[in-house]
């Protein structure tokens, strides 16, 4: 199998995690606010983990490999690159947060849709990171980011169908939305591993710039998230727990 269609079936399995994570809106239109926090504090330190050791460090290896001894400013280059786009995206799409609120310029859009693409800006990278991996020729890295990025989407696939039962969705459509927002990772996949597969080159810099976007998503919306009901301490053991967890699992099928 080629690692374009590699990379692109890993990304859809991760993004169908969204769907999984969601199944308990079956039984349940709300989970206690501590678990929600440790869940997506758990959530935050996979993302940290696999974006320090599955993105950042191989970057830099790349990089080295390419421009000796310049690695790290191409990373660090490519990681600003990354946060600074995610950050204009960020402002000039109209987005609402479940928990933060509306974001970017106002729009007489549906609460639904605004969700929709609140999500979609936060997914975009997690399913160009898994693409970019597959696209480095390293199939254990990239399984791992798989995995760990599937493994981050289930409680945040539960963060977005609660939600939804509030505003009126039946438990199907809550679960349906919230598996439909998890697929827009494999377009990411897609356009992560066709073009570091195509311009092998710019592989230490799509590495970068998907650990950019990642970091920006986890400070700027996992965190504060978490940190939102005054279950902070709780968030802060569930990110230590999340990054312990990932950067074992980094290790194991590296």
């Amino acid at each position: 199998m080629s690692l374009v269609a590699t990379g692109l079936i890993a990304s859809f399995l991760a993004g169908l995690a969204t769907g999984v994570g969601a199944l308990p809106a079956l039984f349940f239109k709300s989970v206690p606010d501590r678990l929600m926090s440790a869940l997506l504090g758990g959530a935050a330190g996979v993302m940290l983990a696999a974006t320090s050791f599955s993105l950042i460090v191989p970057g830099i290896e790349h990089g080295n490999l390419l421009w000796p001894g310049y690695g790290v400013y191409v990373v660090a280059f490519g990681l600003l690159l990354g946060a600074f786009s995610l950050d204009l995206v960020d402002r000039l799409l109209p987005h609402e947060h479940f928990i933060l609120g509306p974001e970017g310029p106002s729009s007489r859009m549906k609460r639904i849709w605004l969700f929709i693409i609140a999500i979609t800006i936060h997914n975009f990278p997690e399913g160009l990171a898994v693409g970019v991996g597959f696209g480095s020729g390293d199939i254990a890295a990239g399984t791992s980011l798989a995995i760990g990025i599937g493994l981050q989407n289930m409680p945040e696939g539960l963060a977005v169908a609660l939600p939804l039962l509030g505003l009126g969705y039946s438990r199907p459509q809550a679960i349906g939305i919230a598996t439909l927002t998890g697929l827009v990772e494999p377009v990411g996949g897609l356009l992560g591993v066709g073009a570091v597969s195509i311009f092998h080159p710019v592989l230490p810099l799509g590495l970068a710039f998907a650990a950019g976007a990642m970091l920006f998503v986890i400070s700027d919306e996992i965190i504060p998230e978490t940190h939102a009901k005054g279950r902070s301490r709780l968030a802060t053991f569930g990110i230590i727990a999340g990054f312990v967890i990932m950067m074992s699992l980094d290790n194991l099928l590296g």
